[in-house]
């Protein structure tokens, strides 16, 4: 997959292992340090709030098909915790 900002490479015999390499956000104002894929991104979401942890992009449904948010985590990295719908 490449978007121009993020390209990912997908491994042949395993698609589900992927990594993914930025130049900059299509929509966010920060970049993250780092992307996480979860199964459930709005429970992920609700831990993140409830666990009092600063959110710095707002859950959202991208157009490029993932629903996402990022969190700043205890030591100053921003990470991108995100699913596919």
């Amino acid at each position: 997959m490449d978007h121009g900002w993020i390209v990912t490479f997908a491994a042949p015999d395993n698609p589900a292992a992927q990594i993914s390499v930025m130049r900059q956000d299509a929509s966010a104002s920060v970049q993250p340090d780092a992307s996480i894929e979860v199964d459930d991104v709005d429970a992920a979401h609700a831990a993140a709030r409830r666990l009092g942890y600063e959110i710095v992009h707002p859950l959202t449904d991208e157009p490029w098909g993932v629903r996402r948010f990022f969190v700043r985590e205890p030591n100053g990295k921003v990470l991108n915790v995100l699913s596919h719908p």
